[in-house]
């Protein structure tokens, strides 16, 4: 007798047996076709920054949150915004990719530029948001599932309520810090009236942390693009036997040859990446070995859809990532969501001073640290709700300068 193959089986199962549900059992099914019908922004002014959120609604009742923050320049990425809206009304908000690419290279060759990618990653946020509600799903999942659900993160802004910046004073804090929780911290290395006491006065509050930590607690270092290439390599030589986890944006963030020689020569791993715009720009620095950690903003960089990208082409390059993130609640979760599926994810920023109000205005949804690690949100979307309006009611927009 011919033995059957699997195709002849097959023709033979009841159809109900071949059936997959597309869902699991009790999970509604998601709504069908939807369109965009308006975007609502909040403004708002917390502490030293202006922040812009973004609300898309759809005629399924469904809203997907996004943040479009920019320092000093919320009033331009806001007229961006409204300049997508005509054209993202009435469209369904399925598929963040499609809609980025639409966004990005379709609607006119004048793409680029802070204020204009800050605006389309602000819609990108919020389409991913969407999407993951329509499906009942967090971000992540959408992005393959998380390799990360708890990632580490660092005190970011570390010195910016402290009255004494005495070395005494900058151990008091650690001891205080860490007992917190913390196991990184960032801060500024401020200016001085030369090179030589800024050095000094920058070598002597990491070695007084140092001291008062030991080695169990991370040292991250902002210079705010403030040093020559010579100056850099002076500065880095001099905090490296105190195990600095990395020097940031120490040089202009424009040079990809400078950092390749900076980075090249320095004992102290080199971290920037916070202004670059797209992943071409970061293929630039990455060519040129110019960073062993690369800093992309997820409310710069393009949102989730391309922050992920840059994560994945620096993995490339065996180069880690550390997400910059110093806005509001939107931001961080979104940052989170795409920094979770990357492996060469290291550590996140973290606006501590920020996160007892942002985990009390997202009616405690927002992540907040414990043992130097956040928990990654698992309800659908970003996991968040927030209630903007009383962001707004309580810290009202003054537009700073």
């Amino acid at each position: 007798m011919t033995p059957y193959t699997r195709r002849d089986l097959l023709a033979r199962l009841p159809l109900a047996a071949l059936a997959v549900p597309r869902f699991a059992e009790g999970r509604p099914e998601p709504p069908g076709k939807m369109k965009i019908t308006k975007f609502v922004l909040h403004k708002c002014s917390l502490r030293w920054r202006d922040l812009m959120f973004l609300e898309i609604h759809t005629d399924a009742g469904l809203v997907g949150i996004g943040e479009g923050t920019c320092h000093n320049r919320v009033d331009v990425v806001e007229a961006a915004i409204r300049w997508l809206e005509p054209h993202m009304v009435g469209q369904d908000p399925a598929g963040p990719e499609y809609h980025w690419n639409r966004n990005y290279w379709e609607l006119t060759r004048w793409r680029t530029g802070p204020m204009l990618m800050t605006a389309l990653s602000a819609v990108d946020i919020a389409l991913w948001d969407l999407e993951g509600k329509r499906f009942g799903v967090p971000v992540s999942r959408l992005l393959g599932g998380p390799i990360h659900d708890k990632l580490r993160v660092y005190f970011s802004h570390w010195t910016n309520e402290m009255k004494d910046t005495s070395p005494q004073a900058f151990a008091d804090r650690a001891i205080e810090t860490r007992a917190k929780g913390w196991t990184a911290v960032k801060w500024g290395v401020a200016r001085a009236p030369s090179e030589t006491e800024r050095i000094a006065e920058g070598v002597a509050r990491v070695a007084a942390v140092r001291k008062a930590v030991g080695s169990n607690f991370d040292i991250c270092l902002e210079l705010f693009e403030s040093f020559s290439a010579r100056a850099a390599l002076r500065f880095a030589r001099a905090v490296a036997p105190y195990d600095v986890l990395f020097i940031e944006e120490p040089i202009q963030r424009e040079i990809p040859d400078a950092f390749r020689e900076l980075a090249a020569a320095s004992p102290v791993p080199i971290a920037t990446g916070e202004g670059l715009l797209s992943r071409y720009e970061f293929k630039l620095l990455l060519d040129a070995k110019g960073a062993a950690i690369i800093q992309p903003d997820v409310v710069k960089c393009g949102g989730i859809t391309e922050l992920r990208k840059i994560a994945n082409m620096a993995e490339a390059y065996n180069v880690e990532v550390a997400p910059h993130q110093p806005y509001g609640p939107v931001a961080h979760v979104a940052s989170l969501a795409a920094a979770s599926v990357c492996r060469n994810f290291v550590i996140h920023e973290w606006e501590a001073d920020d996160e007892a109000l942002f985990h009390e205005l997202t009616a405690g949804k927002f992540p907040v640290q414990k043992d130097g690690v956040v928990v990654l949100p698992s309800a659908p979307g970003l996991g968040i709700d927030v209630d903007f309006a009383g962001f707004v009611r309580r810290y009202p927009y003054k537009g700073q300068s």
